[in-house]
């Protein structure tokens, strides 16, 4: 057994290797919560990483934490919220996803506009490569900035580089204050008012944690409020705290909601739905978010958009008729023809539609055949079956 590599490892490393000599795809799996998420994986068998669940380190005077990769995000924030800290990192889905599933896709949610993406927490990792090397990248402290920076190298990387065995995280202080408002904001077109919480954002001393701008029918699901509604969640000492709400209250009529409102927002998505992501630069959040929740709200589904990040992340039921399959991808290569659209979670036809076959090209392929040369690891999943 290789020194430092633990039991478990070692036999995950055995089975990359003996499938690797024998050309056998694997699934990388945690606690399989996200198996529908990306482009079609082409391979039967299943690389399981559920064992790997626990704690490996936690310091709570240097804000980091080391867990297996399995350890389910629910499990970190218990742990983490008995210390007044939390890690950051809040995707969408079930609170029972893994913190390996939440790297390896890059995942974030609204918190991303005051903390950043996961490529922002990851301070190390372990992975097992296509090849069955354990290979260790960056530290388990803050400041680690040796070497070629393979840890931002998998962040992403949907397992393609490696099956992630364990991670080392930045957590943050929880402030003293958490508030979380809805805000109505009906004087004017969608747009416009879209545009003027963005300047706003500019413009205020205040930051908020997260602005997340919902469609009609997401609103009317999360607070009973019949039109489109700006969550607002702050925090900060108490002084803070107030001078931002008060700062908020200049967009419409504001009112204490509750912070458990994100955890709906979340968990909202119906299971089988289809789940895209029409992006562009911040500046043209207020039209892109009134195209592409008509379009949602159109399909019988909703939207809501980070405000600051340009970000409007649709969810819509599935086609049932072939013509409806069709009008779907005839909007989002519409839509692909002017701003960036990124699947979640779709059908076949549609990742299509807005594939972008960014992992086909020179670099990325020979990133991949240095970490997989046998292309073994979630085959298909980039989009490069």
């Amino acid at each position: 057994m290789t020194p430092g590599v633990s039991a478990d490892v070692a036999a995950l490393a055995d089975r990359v290797r003996s499938a690797h000599a024998n050309g056998a795809p694997l699934r990388v799996t945690g606690a399989g919560t996200w198996l529908d998420g990306g482009q079609p994986c082409v391979a039967a068998d299943h690389l399981e990483l559920a064992a790997l669940t626990g704690i490996v380190a936690y310091e709570p005077g240097d804000l980091t934490l080391t867990v297996l990769a399995a350890t389910p995000l629910s499990a970190i924030q218990a742990l983490t919220a008995s210390e007044g800290q939390w890690l950051t990192m809040d995707p969408h889905g079930s609170p029972d996803g893994t913190i390996g599933a939440t790297v390896s896709t890059a995942s974030s949610g609204p918190l991303a506009s005051a903390y950043g993406t996961p490529r922002d927490h990851v301070l190390g990792c372990e992975f097992v490569t296509g090849t069955g090397d354990v290979v260790r990248g960056g530290g388990r402290v803050v400041k680690n900035v040796a070497g070629f920076d393979l840890v931002r190298l998998v962040t992403g990387a949907w397992g393609t580089l490696g099956a992630i065995t364990e991670i080392t995280v930045r957590l943050r202080a929880k402030p003293e204050q958490d508030v979380s408002l809805a805000v109505a904001t009906l004087s004017g077109a969608v747009a416009d008012v879209t545009n003027g919480v963005r300047e706003w954002s500019h413009r205020s001393a205040f930051r908020p944690l997260a602005m997340e701008l919902l469609s009609p029918s997401l609103a009317r699901r999360l607070t009973g409020h019949s039109e489109e509604l700006l969550l607002v969640r702050i925090g900060g000492n108490s002084t803070h705290a107030r001078a931002a709400v008060d700062a908020v209250s200049s967009l419409g009529t504001a009112r204490d909601i509750g912070h458990g409102v994100w955890s709906q927002l979340a968990q909202a998505e119906p299971k089988g739905a289809l789940v895209f992501r029409v992006s562009a630069l911040p500046s043209r959040i207020g039209s892109l978010f009134s195209t592409a929740s008509a379009l949602a709200e159109e399909l019988g589904g909703y939207a809501h958009a980070t405000v600051t990040r340009g970000i409007v992340r649709c969810v819509v039921p599935p086609p049932s008729e072939p013509q409806a399959v069709d009008y779907l991808c005839g909007q989002l290569s519409a839509l692909s023809r002017d701003v960036t659209v990124a699947g979640e979670r779709m059908s076949a036809p549609l990742w299509a539609a807005v594939r972008r076959m960014r992992s086909t090209d020179a670099l990325s392929l020979r990133v991949r055949s240095t970490f997989d040369p046998g292309r073994i690891l979630n085959p298909g999943i980039l989009g490069d079956a």
